[in-house]
């Protein structure tokens, strides 16, 4: 039986399901897993499951369904993180365009359960070619991808009008970050109110 976080976590605020017992075509490789991410060491134990609001694992079921009427479908990099991992990538990175500090304000989306990190397979849940690697922190990993490649363009557009048909908003500066649109209910009033998320509302055309 696999490893899994907590259901019900302090910091989430609210249960979490798997989101593979919602959809089991959802390919999971949660890279904080292993050793292939940020800090180069495995942040969770072996056999984690991918975790989210329920609400969340349903829009992501949805896009999912979305995504196999064109032969492709999900791969979850990462879903809900506690607060003690997200110090960790903190303390690894200080670069809050691309990592949140969890000591300032809600701290990530992730850690609440709302968001979650997604890339493309083809139907033999083979990876395809996407703008970037997960964790790259340079301008390829902008949300609009301005390169030369028509393959790459296709698949990170079908990935976002994927997610945003299913009710996700995208992050300006990661194309594979995917926030739930109305994550502010899922956090406590007086937080909600405050939360100042940047660039998550999608922009200009898809």
């Amino acid at each position: 039986m696999a490893v899994t976080l907590s259901s019900l976590d302090a910091s989430a605020g609210g249960p979490l399901v798997d989101i593979r017992s919602v959809d089991p075509t959802i390919i999971v490789e949660l890279r904080y897993a292993g050793r292939n991410n940020l800090v180069g060491y495995p942040l969770y134990p072996q056999g984690t499951s991918a975790l989210a609001r329920p609400e969340v694992a349903s829009g992501l079921a949805a896009a999912q369904a979305f995504l196999r009427r064109y032969q492709f479908g999900l791969k979850i990099w990462d879903a809900y993180r506690p607060v003690t991992v997200q110090e960790k990538l903190w303390h690894a990175s200080h670069n809050s365009d691309y990592v949140a500090n969890p000591e300032i304000g809600v701290g990530s989306l992730h850690s609440w359960g709302v968001a979650v990190d997604a890339t493309l397979v083809d139907t033999w849940n083979r990876p395809v070619r996407m703008p970037s690697d997960f964790d790259d922190f340079t301008p390829a990993a902008m949300w609009h991808y301005a390169g030369p490649h028509p393959d790459i363009r296709a698949h990170v557009h079908l990935l976002q009008v994927a997610m945003r048909n299913a009710g996700f908003w995208g992050l300006r500066t990661e194309w594979w970050h995917f926030t739930i649109a109305d994550w502010q209910k899922y956090l406590p009033n007086q937080a909600a109110r405050t939360a100042q998320v940047y660039g998550t509302q999608w922009q200009g055309k898809l």
